[in-house]
């Protein structure tokens, strides 16, 4: 290759260098965009030949020959026999509504059998499904041809041990029958967290806890924490509880077996524990909530005749509604529903139990210690007088007979007939310890749910993540 020159001087490296420098000079622009142009072209076109796998004229054959054995007409004849007589088994679950009626209830679950349809109206057993409160968990089992063969549905009692079951099968020759079976239910532990934010209950509900949780915890901590008026926004709280199944089917909630509540920076522990062994009186001792390393939450006296409820009026001087004058009042009023349970706050026995006065349907307890105390404006009794009652005990129902404006509780502690701030009693109420024989079995529980708690913080923490 020759470059053109001005005279026949012989060409030398010197000479190319300087004529490709005066290219340069003269055409920086185009030059630089042929070689970027070339680049390009080559990296693409290097991007897009480079080989990903394995030329598969390349990759070695081989060929797999294997003898078969003709079906014999006898076996061909039996599996299609089988598969003739093969039927498909559906099954559905729903949930009954407030609206239902037999065939509508079939309907949502996939069932056309006008003879399922008249045994649901007309047997006994079968009424119990659309009887009562809507929400019931009903599952069938179907054919093919959504003919109900089986029906079950399931509910608690006030057993806590057992739960109930309905049955509705269908018989080779059409027929169906029903029946009510009891049986235990299925124990299981459930770990949860949660993080305050504006209430208790609706940290609860954001974490999808049972309510029944929720008011556990605040019975548990009540004598520590003013869940009316102390929660922060950030408080948090971790917790392992029962649920009881009944054919894998969630029920109810059981007890709260261990829980955590941090409020204000501060831990609160409690684990459920009952001791081994009877009382004097042969009954086997009373379980209680206690702190991981031994002390007791459980005293003599509960804070409240009422699942936390917040207090509509104290122990003090108030304008009475009904008598239009200041007068003391010396008890407690709980605002609360119609027809909650009202319970005693100790172990007694009952001194009253029927109608008096201003108090409407009231119950008087009798206590150790000379205390004594008071639950009135009740809309039903479930005690009478000389029944020994134990703390807890649902001994009426709210209401708002007597001198009452509306439904509420109105509660009072006497000591030597002297009426005092129930609150206080409640606080100064003695405790009861673990016994000193059952603290082996109590620390190796506690090391089990001092572990479980820490699982169940790690809960709230994957969720705020």
């Amino acid at each position: 290759m020759r470059l053109p020159v001005a005279s026949h001087t012989p060409l030398t490296l010197s000479r190319v260098l300087s004529a490709i420098a005066d290219s340069l000079r003269c055409h920086p622009k185009r030059l630089t965009a042929s070689l970027a142009v070339l680049l390009l072209g080559t990296g693409v076109t290097a991007f897009g030949v480079a080989p990903l796998a394995p030329d598969a004229a390349d990759l070695p054959v081989r060929q797999v020959l294997e003898a078969t054995q003709p079906l014999a007409p006898q076996s061909a004849q039996a599996q299609m026999n089988a598969l003739a007589d093969f039927r498909f088994k559906l099954f559905r679950t729903e949930s009954t509504r407030s609206s239902d009626r037999a065939s509508t209830l079939l309907q949502r679950l996939n069932i056309d059998d006008t003879a399922a349809e008249v045994f649901l109206r007309t047997d006994p057993n079968a009424q119990l499904i659309l009887e009562g409160q809507p929400g019931k968990t009903v599952t069938v089992e179907a054919s093919e041809s959504q003919q109900l063969l089986k029906l079950s549905m399931r509910w608690a009692t006030d057993d806590e041990q057992v739960f109930q079951r309905l049955l509705i099968e269908r018989s080779s020759d059409g027929r169906f029958t029903s029946r009510i079976e009891t049986a235990p239910y299925t124990r299981s532990a459930q770990l949860a967290s949660a993080t305050i934010q504006t209430s208790l209950f609706a940290a609860i509900d954001d974490a999808r806890i049972p309510d029944g949780v929720g008011v556990q915890i605040a019975e548990i901590f009540s004598t520590d924490i003013d869940f009316r008026r102390a929660l922060r926004k950030g408080d948090r709280f971790n917790v392992v509880y029962e649920t009881l199944e009944a054919d894998g089917e969630a029920l109810r909630t059981g007890r709260v077996l261990s829980a955590e509540f941090v409020n204000e920076g501060k831990a609160y522990q409690a684990m459920w524990f009952q001791p081994p062994g009877k009382d004097e009186a042969g009954a086997p001792l009373k379980g209680g909530y206690y702190t991981l390393d031994g002390q007791s939450l459980r005293r003599a006296f509960l804070s409240s005749p009422v699942e936390f409820s917040r207090i509509s009026s104290g122990f003090s001087m108030r304008f009475h509604p009904i008598q239009q004058t200041w007068r003391a009042h010396n008890g407690t009023d709980f605002a609360a529903a119609t027809g909650t349970p009202a319970r005693t706050i100790g172990d007694g026995v009952v001194e009253f139990a029927g109608v008096q006065n201003g108090y409407g349907n009231v119950v008087f307890i009798k206590h150790r210690n000379n205390r004594e105390t008071v639950y009135a404006h009740l809309s039903k009794l479930n005690v009478q007088q000389g029944q020994a009652v134990s703390q807890g005990q649902t001994i009426g129902l709210v209401g708002s007979t007597g001198w009452a404006t509306g439904p509420h509780l109105h509660f009072e502690v006497r000591i030597n007939g002297v009426q005092q701030d129930p609150m206080t009693v409640a606080k100064q109420s003695d405790v009861v310890p673990v016994p000193a024989a059952a603290l082996p079995q109590f620390r190796q529980l506690a090391n089990g749910f001092r572990n479980q708690l820490q699982a169940a913080a790690t809960i709230d923490q994957t969720r705020a993540e």
